[in-house]
């Protein structure tokens, strides 16, 4: 991808607590590999995060998980040095921000940056509106201009109508809703997210995660987030990075992740997840696919290909692969019967169930059982790429199934 794309460039970057003395042979041990816990056994120091690099794109959703201690908090505020890390660089639009000065740093946080915090940080002798506004307000924004950026944001988070209200007025879930829209309203280049939805309640916190989905469809910034939720991170998340013991073990997209683990670790840790919730149309559906033009007039041999490949009947094409809809085998065959070989078939032709490859499979499944002819899936442009049958949908959630239940087995084993 165009460098110009990339948003953030991490390269490196290592973050030590402890053993202020012996750093220098502690970052020698790290990058001989040692464990964190030999190195702080010899040195004192404690390793948070070792040697992380990864780039995050223009309007990517990048999430880092793993258990509680991974580094994975100490590394979201290494990014933007509310901690200084010890090593490496961090280049957020092409620009080292390690080399930057403590006053050209804070304007970055203001300006091109924002983060939300787990506990919202609100300030609670202002109302939501100035709240919001608050970002705006510190860096000289006029009244009126500052104003209608936090009208917009608090609509994005569907706080209309609360605008007045002090943050003891609302629920935990609302007061979350004002910390986004604050972070919304400096319209950032980067938004950085700290586990913005564990202190919730599960309702409220799925509400919450869909709402945000919702608007990262809708805005599209540029977002990195914190979670331990593996659901979570399968939901939101573009890519996701999983870190142990400071370091990161695998960067991949959900479906990467949980269908093809890089380790035993990964493994474990994505265990519980459900394919439905990561498999994309894409995955599972067949390029395979009959499909004729307007302008045929023999179809002896799509009659017959329908036949041996036991299909319902053809998906129906224009010159450019778009899809114009589907026709059935008695259509087809009722028509090469009048005509001796082909004829007029068009007006046969009927409207197609159709569905992206991106469209997650729970998306999917009531498209699939809903009808008798197989889904087709067609790009952006409205061309055919595949199809999905009821055959190929019922077999990839059946081994879901039983990927499920051996897991159970394994953990009622252990």
């Amino acid at each position: 991808m165009n460098n110009q794309n990339i948003v953030l460039d991490v390269r490196n970057v290592s973050q030590l607590f402890g053993g202020r003395r012996n750093q220098k042979n502690a970052l020698e041990m790290v990058a001989q590999g040692i464990s964190r816990d030999e190195i702080q056994r010899q040195t004192g120091a404690f390793v948070a995060v070792r040697d992380a690099s990864f780039v995050v794109h223009r309007g990517e959703f990048f999430i880092i998980m793993g258990l509680s201690g991974c580094g994975k908090s100490t590394l979201l505020r290494s990014i933007i040095r509310l901690i200084e890390p010890v090593t490496g660089e961090v280049l957020i639009n092409g620009r080292d921000i390690m080399k930057l000065g403590n006053k050209e740093v804070r304007q970055l946080r203001s300006r091109e940056t924002a983060m939300v915090f787990q506990r919202y940080g609100l300030q609670p002798h202002r109302t939501v509106m100035e709240n919001v506004e608050f970002g705006l307000y510190v860096r000289g924004i006029p009244r009126k201009q500052r104003r209608e950026r936090a009208f917009e944001a608090i609509a994005q988070v569907g706080l209309q109508g609360w605008e007045d209200e002090y943050p003891n007025a609302l629920s935990g879930g609302m007061q979350q809703r004002v910390g986004v829209a604050r972070a919304l309203a400096n319209d950032p280049q980067l938004l950085l997210m700290d586990e913005p939805f564990s202190g919730l309640d599960p309702l409220i916190r799925n509400r919450m995660q869909r709402e945000f989905a919702r608007l990262q469809e809708e805005i599209g910034h540029t977002t990195i987030m914190v979670t331990h939720d593996l659901d979570e991170a399968l939901t939101l998340g573009d890519r996701i990075a999983i870190m142990r013991e400071g370091e990161i073990v695998q960067i991949a997209t959900p479906n990467e992740l949980v269908t093809n683990p890089a380790d035993e670790y990964i493994e474990s840790f994505v265990e519980g997840a459900s394919l439905a919730k990561v498999l994309t149309a894409k995955s599972i559906m067949d390029t395979n696919v009959i499909a004729i033009q307007p302008d045929m007039v023999d179809l002896r041999l799509t009659i017959q290909r329908v036949i041996e490949e036991h299909e319902r009947g053809s998906f129906v094409v224009d010159a450019d692969q778009q899809l114009i809809g589907r026709i059935w085998l008695h259509a087809l065959r009722e028509s090469a019967n009048d005509t001796g070989g082909g004829g007029n078939w068009v007006d046969q032709v009927e409207r197609a169930v159709s569905t992206s490859p991106d469209a997650a499979l729970l998306d999917v499944f009531p498209l699939v059982i809903g009808t008798r002819f197989p889904v087709a899936v067609v790009d952006e442009s409205g061309v055919l790429v595949g199809q999905i049958t009821k055959n190929k949908l019922l077999e990839t959630l059946i081994h879901d199934v039983e990927y499920d239940h051996a897991g159970d087995a394994g953990i009622a084993a252990n």
